[in-house]
């Protein structure tokens, strides 16, 4: 597309710039806004660009292209790769490991765990990463007194700087290198960029590890019963059932109902008999003895309108609710777990009561934590979102449960008995053989990638019915989405718009300046909108504005592509961040006041490092 100059040097508007643009602007507005989750409005971008082809220019094979990019495809690939691993046990192995030999020093438990999360990310997914790394935090933190809020930011930051260590570190690198291909000829190799790799992930550690320790807050005291650290002794009392109680006859279920207030029965006692999920259907009979979890407030209600009297000498304590006391023999053993709700999991702005959590899990949510809020009241009315850590009361069975189940993540060490040990060397030799397959350009990434997935299931490593839960589904669309996007800029001349406007306005300036102030860009709106999203708006525009300035466009395809996977400013920034804020009990501000000087700091070594290394 021809673009018409005006005085100043800027080229005139067309009607399918502005169209294109304001298309990008609802995209963004529904990004951060999310009344739609990010992967369906992508779709509707798709839709949107074929409905308006006269002036978007994609056409219908066009627009469904993104579901057979070989960008979508190897990402696709590599998820079920990172399970293959995660399936296997042997991150947990080292985790356990490390946390055994470093468990008596909080520096080398810092750097241990820096060590572990960058190291590996670099090789499989981080978010499984991160999702393992949780309970050894934890784990580390009981035994030491430890804060894990000292930990679990370090452990998102390195793990996000160790996706960049090779060409399957993230999906953003695999679309990064796909759209680098296609404008410049020029995609990524394997280890194109290991050695800035290194130099920005050995950057982090040492932040972290000085500056970044210092700035991290201790958010959660560290206490021996969960019951404490969430606050719970106001909330969970022992009432007695009176004989002439309204409730007696009366099923768990129906009592709930029937009382229209802010109160759950977590455990009933009978006797020498203590029942526990499932409670639904047990009948209440006189002289039960109920734990309840309500207000001072409701308790008081209660106890006069149902027929209840106090337990005597009542105090609910994690032994109670473990079901480990010797006197009274459980229904089945019961434990208090924290649990993440994975920033991925398809119920996100569903409530407690609609999930029907309670009936569907088999356990019993005693306290939801938010950041550094922990709530108790009305929570079946609360909207669950990304990152929400719930204090569960369940059977061991359950737990594990959540243990396998990818919408969750278990904040405690679980002895797995699914790992599959004697499959670690096979995983291994498989991840092994798909990087140097294609590191030695004996087959392309794509290629080795789907060659790895056959062998993972061809030797058990994962299941046949693993394979299509393994994979995050919403990352798969949002690419496919968001590729057509990328292409109209192009075609209808948006993207060289933008750069002629950047090159106008920065006249006068070194190309070393103008390619820094592309990765401060991209790594702020990165904060705000998906990682994905930003290198797929801004890499046509770094290339544009690389020619217009006569610079190398190489250069500033790396700059976006680096910047879009250091969001640090906020929890929403990137999905590690939201996995660590309830467990870490954090502020939102707490990741920009830990995160702007790492982002200042990786602006300038990456820009010098992209110079050094490649040239402008």
């Amino acid at each position: 597309m021809v673009l018409v100059m005006t005085q100043a040097g800027i080229p005139s508007l067309s009607a399918e710039i502005l169209l294109l643009f304001a298309i990008i602007a609802i995209a963004m507005i529904l990004f951060v806004v999310e009344p739609l989750p990010i992967d369906i409005v992508a779709i509707g971008i798709v839709v949107l660009l074929i409905v308006l082809e006269p002036w978007t220019q994609i056409d219908p094979t066009t627009g469904v292209s993104g579901f057979s990019s070989p960008a979508t495809i190897t990402v696709l690939a590599m998820f079920v790769l990172s399970e293959g691993i995660r399936r296997s046990g042997l991150i947990n192995i080292i985790a356990i490991e490390l946390s055994d030999r470093f468990g008596d020093s909080p520096f080398k438990q810092l750097v241990a765990v820096l060590g572990l999360s960058g190291g590996t990310a670099g090789f499989i997914n981080n978010t499984p990463v991160v999702a393992i790394m949780i309970p050894m935090v934890n784990t580390i933190s009981r035994r030491t007194g430890i804060s894990p809020s000292k930990l679990l930011i370090p452990v998102s930051y390195t793990a996000m700087l160790g996706g960049m260590l090779t060409l399957i570190g993230t999906s953003t690198n695999i679309l990064a290198s796909d759209i680098s291909g296609r404008l410049i000829d020029h995609p990524f190799s394997m280890f194109e960029f290991t050695q800035l790799g290194l130099l920005v992930l050995l950057t982090g550690v040492v932040y972290m590890a000085t500056i970044g320790s210092r700035l991290t807050p201790e958010r959660i005291k560290m206490s021996d019963e969960l019951i404490e650290e969430f606050e719970m002794a106001e909330y969970l009392t022992e009432v007695v059932v009176r004989e002439d109680s309204p409730l007696v006859g009366k099923t768990v279920q129906q009592s709930l109902l029937e009382m229209e207030m802010d109160a759950d029965i977590v455990q009933l006692v009978r006797g020498e008999q203590l029942f526990t999920e499932p409670l639904a259907r047990k009948e209440i009979r006189s002289g039960d003895i109920l734990v309840l979890r309500t207000d001072q407030e409701t308790l008081l209600t209660l106890i006069d309108t149902e027929g209840l009297d106090l337990a005597p000498d009542a105090e609910v304590t994690d032994n109670r609710l473990d079901a480990e006391t010797d006197d009274i023999e459980p229904e089945g053993e019961q434990s208090l777990v924290e649990i993440v709700i994975s920033p991925e999991a398809p119920f996100i702005g569903e409530t407690l009561e609609t999930l029907n959590f309670r009936n569907r899990y088999d356990a019993t949510v005693l306290a939801i934590r938010r950041g550094g809020r922990i709530i108790h009241a009305r929570m079946d009315e609360r909207h669950l979102r990304g990152g929400d850590t719930l204090l569960i009361q369940a059977t061991e069975n359950t737990i594990q449960r959540f243990g396998n189940d990818r919408n969750f993540v278990l904040a405690r060490e679980l002895t797995r008995p699914d790992f599959r040990r004697s499959r670690i060397p096979v995983a291994i030799g498989i991840i092994a053989a798909v990087v140097a397959l294609a590191a030695l350009d004996v087959v392309s990434i794509l290629v080795s990638a789907l060659g790895g997935v056959v062998a993972m299931v061809a030797t058990g490593c994962v299941r046949p019915n693993e394979v299509y839960d393994s994979v995050d589904w919403s990352v798969i669309f949002l690419l496919a989405g968001l590729i057509p996007l990328g292409v109209s800029m192009e075609r209808t001349g948006a993207a060289e718009w933008l750069a002629s406007v950047i090159v106008v306005y920065s006249s006068g300036l070194e190309p070393i300046v103008v390619l820094g102030l592309f990765y401060l860009f991209t790594a702020l709106i990165t904060n705000v909108i998906s990682n994905n999203a930003s290198v797929v708006l801004m890499i046509p525009v770094a290339i544009d504005a690389a020619l217009a300035l006569g610079a190398d466009p190489f250069p500033f395809v790396l700059a976006v592509t680096f910047a879009a996977s250091t969001a640090m400013l906020t929890p929403i920034g990137y999905q590690t961040n939201l996995m660590v804020y309830g467990p870490g009990g954090y502020r939102f501000s707490d990741f920009f006041r830990v995160g702007a000087p790492l982002q200042l700091i990786l602006t300038v070594v990456t820009t010098l490092g992209i110079a050094f290394f490649w040239g402008v």
